[in-house]
């Protein structure tokens, strides 16, 4: 049983880093542009940011993996709805937050001009995300 408990822990631990790793980059940006830093989406993917940026990143692949696990552990079936929901939203938000990404690399290069399309994928992904984390909490069987 001890091995269902730490992983339940280390799920949400990184459920949490990645949304709270996503916080932190919008409150920055919101923050940086408020103070009149033109450049605030081109500094999105410098150093120590790309710290915060790889670190979601690993919270992002262990998902999958620790949610399958979790699942398999329990044994519920992996055709509820919640589950299959949970991993449809996954999917789109993850290939949300690749596309920002990027996006963001190539405003960071003066390559894309609209703003407008990556605030959208960004608001997409993490609603994604908020979303998962909501069926994860409420697990409707």
């Amino acid at each position: 049983m001890e091995h269902l408990t730490t992983l339940k822990a280390l799920h949400i631990v990184a459920t949490a880093l990645l949304l709270l790793g996503a916080l932190g980059l919008a409150i920055w940006t919101v923050r940086a542009r408020r103070q009149g830093d033109a450049d605030a989406y081109g500094k999105l993917l410098r150093r120590p940011l790309v710290f915060v940026w790889v670190l979601m990143g690993v919270c992002l692949l262990s998902l999958p993996f620790t949610g399958w696990w979790l699942v398999h552990l329990v044994g519920w079936p992996l055709g509820q709805t919640w589950v299959l929901a949970s991993s449809v939203l996954y999917t789109e938000g993850a290939f949300s937050a690749w596309w920002l990404l990027v996006r963001l690399n190539r405003l960071r290069k003066a390559e894309v001009v609209g703003l407008r399309f990556t605030l959208a994928l960004a608001v997409f992904s993490g609603v994604c995300l908020l979303s998962i984390a909501g069926l994860m909490g409420a697990k409707p069987v």
